[in-house]
């Protein structure tokens, strides 16, 4: 098994974006240096608490400042991008990042950006599988471009021979770097469709361990369609991970430094908006007000000791039937140095028995 990060990012508003931005690249530069294999990195527009607008440019500096960890955006929002300007930037940060580098796309949003780019939320779906077709397209053709879609339409400029003037950018993995597909709901159409083209399939922690199955038969049921035979190895999982010396301690750094006020403040609400609230659920029937920070560390997150949290998460390997990589969700710890040291204990602790594990148990 792989290990990695993945960093939405999630953070107080109050905390403002330039101290926010320093205790992130340290937690790259820090999962760096403890051997993790690779971090994602997210993208919103008009969410305070998500606050990176623009995860290549993070990327482009995190480059700089590791050597090994493979870095990837978390995802990019298609439907909200232009793809010429979307094919370019991707193949620059490309070159940037010489064989380090993943392509994470997403159909997610909230309405705000839906509204903020002028987009219908009606069809994100089809109109962001069109805004990456275009995309690969670009750096796909050898001579004119005319792409219509049903949303999109690229064309290529007329070429000039007097300076060699035309479409010419490719990205510097051939024939693309490789490209994950993130999915946040049970039996995930957006999963299915990464099934269809060979993609990575990533599993958002949103989903309850019973759930999670389904986006492994989603992503088979995809691959089917085009005759591709899936691989376990390639699945990335994200949980919900705090380690401490001892699980007290964790428990109450979760209340106290940061974790519960995320969920009490930012996603409980949000969930509720959106109507994720009902996937915390055991059952439709259980009640809301049973969904708090406690039956989240009691029933959702892997929160303890170091021994814990390891059979917490073979408790996931086992019920999936196995996968090839475990992400960590990213969280705004006060001070930061709590998620830091959690890293630490997890690398020293958990993570030699986790590379142990095969992507599919026999």
């Amino acid at each position: 098994m792989n290990l990695g990060l993945f960093m939405m990012p999630v953070h107080h508003p109050e905390k403002g974006l330039s101290r926010t931005i320093k205790e992130d690249m340290e937690t790259i530069i820090r999962g760096d240096r403890l051997g993790f294999d690779e971090a994602w990195i997210g993208e919103h527009f008009t969410i305070p608490w998500e606050n990176i607008p623009a995860p290549d440019l993070f990327i482009s500096k995190a480059l700089g400042l590791t050597e090994s960890i493979k870095l990837g955006t978390g995802v990019v929002l298609l439907q909200l991008h232009d793809p010429k300007d979307l094919a370019h930037r991707i193949a620059m940060l490309d070159y940037l990042a010489e064989g380090r580098f993943f392509f994470g796309v997403g159909t997610g949003g909230v309405a705000t950006e839906y509204e903020f780019f002028g987009v219908s939320q009606d069809n994100r779906h089809a109109r962001a599988a069109e805004v990456l077709d275009a995309v690969l397209k670009i750096w796909d053709a050898d001579g004119p471009l005319d792409y219509q879609g049903e949303f999109i339409s690229v064309k290529s400029p007329t070429p000039i021979a007097e300076g060699n003037l035309g479409l010419w950018m490719k990205p510097y993995t051939r024939p693309h770097p490789p490209i994950a597909v993130a999915g946040s709901s049970p039996s995930s159409s957006t999963i299915e469709w990464a099934g269809e083209h060979g993609w990575i399939p990533l599993t958002t922690s949103i989903l309850s361990t019973p759930q999670i199955p389904s986006h492994w038969e989603a992503y088979s049921k995809g691959a089917a369609k085009s005759g591709i035979t899936p691989d376990r190895s390639d699945w990335r999982i994200c949980l919900d991970i705090y380690v401490a010396e001892t699980t007290e301690q964790a428990r109450q750094d979760v209340m106290q430094c940061g974790l519960a006020r995320t969920y009490e403040e930012y996603f409980f609400p949000l969930f509720k908006t959106t109507g994720f609230f009902e996937r915390l659920k055991p059952d439709p029937s259980f009640p809301d007000d049973a969904i708090n920070v406690e039956y989240m560390m009691d029933n959702r997150w892997i929160i303890g000791d170091p021994d814990y949290c390891l059979r917490k998460i073979m408790d996931v390997y086992d019920a999936v039937g196995g996968f090839g990589t475990l992400l960590q969700l990213t969280h705004d710890w006060d001070p930061p140095e709590k998620g830091w040291k959690s890293q630490e204990l997890f690398a020293k602790h958990i993570a030699p028995e986790l590379r142990k594990l095969p992507s599919t148990i026999a």
